[in-house]
């Protein structure tokens, strides 16, 4: 079935169109049983009268056995017009036509007794005929009349009835017809007014779902459809008041974050080039003294790398992160990135040559230096670096042979701020290097995705366009 069958316009028709046509059949179907009625009992009841009219008219028997002459005799007074008769009295028949004794029903001539007039509905020659039957009655001399014995039987034929009553037939069938049309036509002008509004809410719906929180639905009269317009229009203003401030909250958050961040640069830079002064006199330093110096350094270079990631993600909530593309050996960039970090001895590789991209080199070293730096840091040995070439793109997989990530830790592995072990140190990091490895693979048009592998071990997995971004 078509979703118009099974949409509001299709259920209106259908409902239309059943109540029409039974609001039709009952009508019509009623009409034509009385109609019917009537014609047939009028038809009957002229029929009998005239017969017992005819009857009263004929000359009283005065003798029985009645003679052939005097059967014959009444036999053509009962025929005169156009319906045929026939006079019987014990196996003798008279008749002034071709009717005979034989065509009249049996059930009738049994019931022809005590001077009754009976008549009986049946079919002769492909039509409808009414069969009526009497005896003839003779006075008595103290009073009263007695059943002579003589039977009278007419047949009358119904056919002109029969044509009225299939006219009425056809009548009922057109007015049906007729009532179907006017249904159908009522229900699309019903459909038509109800779905309007319906489609109107239904646009602006969708509008509001697609971010235009502007969107208002047209208000029509004071009905339940206009109703639900103001109840969306309502929602939709309190939704845009929401969304606005809640735009505003997040803009402010990110505005202070990226102040915060560039005003702690200049601090930084100073604090860390006096913590290159203690890393090179923390080796003299005695005792107690030389660790303070070397964990002052570390807890500053940790802060310096986390204000770099705050830099960072601010610039990419805010859009103006950009990609400075380079056609570029990936193979060789990989290699760079593990050799400027002393990770070569670390991590095994399979990097075939001559696979070329053209890719943000920066980027890329920050993408793959995070996943290797997270795999040595939380996984366990060897930790494998994979590079291969599929049409279009360019595909790099770390894994490890650890334990592998939770189905909690895979939900959220890319969250800011998200550590998996909660009760890790700060110099640990601080939960941005992955999210912060997401927005770059996303920023070349490329996607980065984590899961486990088999038999244990987690693996992350980086796709980028070879071409450029997509």
């Amino acid at each position: 079935m078509t979703t118009w069958a099974l949409g509001l316009r299709g259920r209106l028709l259908l409902a239309f169109a059943v109540l029409g046509l039974t609001t039709t059949a009952l009508v019509a179907g009623v009409s034509y049983g009385q109609a019917r009625t009537v014609i047939l009992q009028k038809a009957q009841d002229a029929a009998v009268l005239s017969m017992v009219d005819q009857v009263a008219r004929l000359v009283p028997v005065r003798e029985l056995p009645p003679s052939q002459e005097q059967l014959d005799t009444i036999a053509r007074v009962l025929s005169e017009g156009p319906d045929p008769a026939v006079v019987a009295y014990r196996g003798q028949a008279a008749s002034s036509s071709s009717l005979s004794l034989d065509e009249i029903p049996v059930d009738l001539r049994d019931s022809v007794t005590e001077g009754k007039v009976v008549w009986q509905r049946v079919t002769m020659g492909g039509g409808p005929v009414l069969a009526i039957g009497t005896q003839l009655m003779t006075d008595q001399p103290g009073g009263g009349t007695e059943p002579t014995g003589i039977e009278v039987y007419r047949l009358h034929a119904l056919g002109e009835e029969q044509h009225s009553i299939d006219q009425l037939a056809a009548l009922a069938w057109s007015t049906g017809a007729a009532s179907l049309v006017l249904a159908v036509l009522l229900a699309l002008l019903a459909a038509r007014g109800v779905l309007r509004p319906v489609r109107e809410l239904g646009r602006a719906a969708r509008r509001l779902g697609e971010g235009d929180l502007r969107t208002r639905a047209t208000v029509r009269g004071t009905d339940e459809l206009a109703g639900v317009a103001q109840i969306f229009n309502q929602t939709a203003e309190r939704l845009e008041r929401q969304v606005g401030e809640l735009r505003r909250m997040e803009a402010d958050a990110r505005r202070f974050v990226a102040d915060v961040s560039h005003e702690l640069r200049t601090p930084l830079a100073a604090m860390t080039a006096v913590t290159d002064v203690l890393d090179e006199e923390s080796a003299r330093l005695p005792g107690d003294a030389g660790k303070a110096a070397r964990l002052v350094s570390q807890e500053t270079q940790n802060l310096a790398q986390l204000v770099e990631d705050l830099i960072e993600i601010s610039r990419f909530d805010a859009g103006t992160a950009a990609l400075s593309l380079d056609d570029l050996d990936v193979a060789a960039a990989v290699r760079a990135t593990l050799r400027s970090r002393g990770w070569t001895d670390q991590v095994g590789t399979e990097l075939p040559d001559g696979i070329v991209a053209r890719l943000d080199p920066r980027r890329l070293d920050v993408i793959v230096a995070n996943l290797v730096g997270n795999a040595l840091r939380h996984g366990a040995a060897p930790v494998t670096v994979r590079l291969r070439a599929t049409a279009g793109w360019v595909e790099v997989t770390i894994a490890d042979h650890g334990s592998g990530l939770s189905p909690d830790v895979l939900a959220r592995a890319f969250d800011r701020f998200y550590k998996a072990d909660t009760a890790r140190s700060r110099s640990d990091g601080a939960g941005l290097g992955l999210a912060i490895a997401l927005e770059n693979a996303r920023l070349h048009g490329g996607s980065l995705v984590a899961g486990n592998r088999s038999p244990q071990g987690a693996v992350f997995t980086l796709r980028l366009p070879s071409g450029g971004q997509q």
